[in-house]
């Protein structure tokens, strides 16, 4: 039978259990539902699911898996329940129950830094297992903090000696020699986001005094021609930005025991017309390498507030209709 209706109970410990799984006066429970013909009630301490089988077998696993890691002690989001409903329509939500039980390393706070999608997962996978990772997609991925996250990790466990962040200088519009100041002070402001990330790591006092010691460096891509980095992790952040010849030159620089990692949004470039990207050309020239990892991160891995996930499908969709 087709339409078969089908009802679940699922026991909740107690209240407490109960506001984790379904947020602030319903809130998660509300946008599940908005998804949904399947009707989920919650009384007397359980979850009460009603409606078409599929439907009850896809919220079933859904409640089942954020119950399990609620009990572990993890705190779903609002995002978190939103992906993992959309593993769960497929049956696949299992897979977030090893998915944030493993640390990648904690915050000078002593917070654990957990990967939050599957795809970062894989993307933090790739980059332990290979020398050359290319981490691509929209903003908000977390392609950059959890590549400077595994840089520290590196540093700290002594798998390398130093830390290069270097981006392109072309920057929305900007031009880098226009800033104020010397080059230091002209680099500071477009390398914020990995500032951001080493001091949520390392913490603002730490990541000052591995600057003094020469185990972080920082630099516009154009100061890294002529240097072989050995026992390096390199971060080439902003990577969209790079012409042909920069990408070759960025990545001819690798030396022994050295990682790097390039991260860049293909949607987001700022080359001036006629200048094809770096990029794009290293996907396809380097794409049958095995040695070399890429990993696509899609709108499925946004990891910032849930609107932003809406902005940037909007966005995209208007340029697929263009």
């Amino acid at each position: 039978m087709l339409n078969e209706t089908k009802v679940v109970k699922i026991p909740l410990a107690n209240a407490a259990e109960g506001l984790a799984l379904f947020g602030p006066q319903d809130k998660y429970l509300r946008s599940v539902q908005d998804q949904t013909s399947a009707d989920i009630m919650s009384r007397d301490a359980e979850i009460i699911l009603s409606g078409p089988a599929p439907e009850v077998d896809s919220l079933e696993q859904l409640y089942t898996v954020l119950q399990q890691l609620v009990r572990g002690g993890y705190t779903p989001s609002e995002r978190d329940i939103a992906y993992a409903y959309e593993l769960a329509r497929t049956l696949q939500a299992d897979q977030l129950l090893d998915l944030f039980k493993a640390e990648i390393t904690t915050t000078f706070r002593g917070k654990p830094i957990r990967v939050k999608t599957i795809g970062q997962r894989h993307y933090v996978k790739t980059i332990k297992r290979k020398d050359v990772v290319f981490g691509i997609g929209p903003a908000g991925t977390g392609k950059t903090y959890l590549a400077v996250v595994l840089a520290v990790a590196a540093l700290k466990e002594g798998s390398v000696k130093k830390i290069m962040l270097t981006r392109p200088a072309v920057e929305a519009g900007e031009n880098l020699g226009f800033l104020p100041g010397d080059l230091q002070e002209k680099v500071d402001p477009y390398l914020r986001p990995l500032y951001d990330a080493l001091h949520d790591v390392l913490g603002p006092d730490q990541t000052a005094k591995a600057f003094e010691r020469g185990l972080i460096e920082v630099a516009p891509l154009a100061y890294m021609r002529g240097r072989t980095l050995d026992d390096s992790f390199i971060i080439l952040d902003e990577a969209q930005n790079t012409t042909p010849e920069q990408m070759k030159m960025f990545l001819t620089r690798l030396g022994f025991g050295s990682k790097m990692v390039v991260t860049g949004d293909v949607t987001q470039i700022d080359l001036p017309r006629g200048k094809n990207s770096g990029l794009i050309e290293a996907s396809r020239i380097l794409k049958n390498i095995e040695e070399i990892g890429f990993i696509h991160f899609t709108d499925q891995d946004v990891v910032r507030h849930t609107l932003v996930q809406k902005i940037i499908m909007a966005y995209q969709s208007d340029a697929e209709e263009k």
